[in-house]
């Protein structure tokens, strides 16, 4: 089992930047991989960024290519998302997960989520 908290959300306007954490405890948090999601109101939970186990490979939403950036930190067991030229239609809950790269298998580790609100 992995805990996950999510941190770092807040009202922005559009073209701002905020950075969105995930702190791990548990299990082992350089034994997986892991990824940014997203949920709008009235829409399906979306995987927008992921990162491999070391690091070396990230893979990115069209919706997010060139805007976002994920990254972690294995000694502090974090996860980060940073989030430029925010737009309103990034508005949603943030969630961070483990999961499995190339088969997408999220494991059941949700946190909370973090809210993030871009304003035009």
């Amino acid at each position: 089992q992995v805990q996950l908290v999510e941190s770092g959300g807040e009202l922005v306007q559009a073209g701002g930047s905020l950075r969105l954490s995930c702190a791990a405890s548990g299990r082992t948090f350089s034994n997986y991989a892991m990824g940014w999601f997203r949920q709008a109101p009235g829409k399906e939970r979306e995987l927008i960024a992921a990162i491999t186990k070391g690091g070396g490979t990230t893979n990115y939403a069209d919706s997010v290519q060139g805007r976002f950036t994920i990254s972690r930190d294995n000694s502090k067991n974090t996860m980060y998302l940073q989030m430029n030229n925010l737009k309103p239609e990034d508005t949603a809950v943030y969630y961070c997960n483990a999961l499995d790269w190339g088969s997408w298998y999220e494991y059941p580790y949700w946190g909370q989520g973090t809210q993030v609100t871009v304003s035009s």
